[in-house]
């Protein structure tokens, strides 16, 4: 088991990583090499991991809970009353979306897991490249559209590529939440619509993957496990409403930065102190 500080630490890096376009399995898995995390049980690792999901579910669903109340109610109307609004709308867009990510995300992550979740190398190439994309898109997008599409002008082809760009986050680095804003910038969406369009679509995608490993999390549940996910949750909810908040007045390149510059760091440590 993780030690309380280093679960803390570890609920810090989903809790941030998992809403900020930094990817935040690429986080956990070279946090732990750049800090020399003692070596555990993989099935304990792998546990925590879904526990560490599950706090920031738990953070978008504290969140955006009078958005998602309002797409269910939304769509049950558009089923019992045939009422057509926009909310029962975004509601299907959300539920096309998330079927490409997860199927490719369920068909391709053992293969990940087998010969991409040590390789530190590979993650941290990952990490940069992603960034520099992140800022390129970012910046063409603004040049592009003087008039961006806003979160309640985005129509089904706009959200299900969104959603089908979130497959690439099944490796390691490219992060779920850098890939579907990029995506949407690329499309024209504005910043903040990207950004929430994203948070809504975490929930199905992050409550799916836990669903599936949640059998080995009851397996090696322990104090360190709760820490993490309490953590988790309270840094997550504190993520979304700082980026939310950055976004209004700045753009991504802090980010993409932020990648090339930690990137650089894993791959020092890798070839040079190693």
């Amino acid at each position: 088991m993780f030690s309380i500080l280093q679960s803390i630490i570890l609920g810090i890096v989903q809790g941030i990583g998992e809403f900020l376009p930094i990817s935040s399995s690429a986080h956990l898995i070279l946090v732990r090499y750049l800090f020399n995390f003692p070596s555990i049980d993989e099935s304990f690792e792998l546990a925590f991991d879904v526990a560490l999901h599950l706090g920031t579910l738990v953070a978008v669903l504290l969140v955006f809970w009078k958005d998602w109340l309002n797409l269910f109610v939304g769509a049950v109307e558009g089923i019992t009353k045939k009422k057509k609004t926009f909310n029962s709308k975004m509601f299907w867009y959300l539920v096309a979306a998330t079927i490409p990510g997860a199927i490719i995300g369920f068909i391709f992550e053992d293969i990940i897991e087998e010969f991409v979740r040590g390789n530190v190398v590979i993650i941290s190439i990952c990490l940069a490249v992603m960034g520099v994309l992140i800022y390129l898109g970012d910046k063409w997008s603004e040049k592009k559209y003087k008039t961006p599409v806003e979160y309640k002008d985005m129509n089904f082809k706009q959200t299900f590529i969104i959603g089908l760009s979130q497959a690439l986050a099944v490796i390691p680095g490219f992060s779920r939440s850098g890939t579907t804003i990029l995506a949407a910038r690329i499309m024209g969406i504005s910043r903040e619509a990207a950004a929430k369009f994203t948070f809504l679509l975490s929930t199905p995608i992050i409550f799916g993957a836990a669903l599936l490993k949640i059998k080995k999390l009851f397996v090696c549940f322990d104090l360190s496990i709760i820490i993490g996910v309490v953590t988790a949750a309270i840094v997550g909810v504190l993520s979304i409403k700082f980026l939310l908040r950055y976004i209004k007045k700045n753009d991504f390149a802090v980010f993409a930065y932020y990648r090339v510059i930690f990137a650089i760091i894993i791959l020092v440590k890798f070839f040079v102190f190693s």
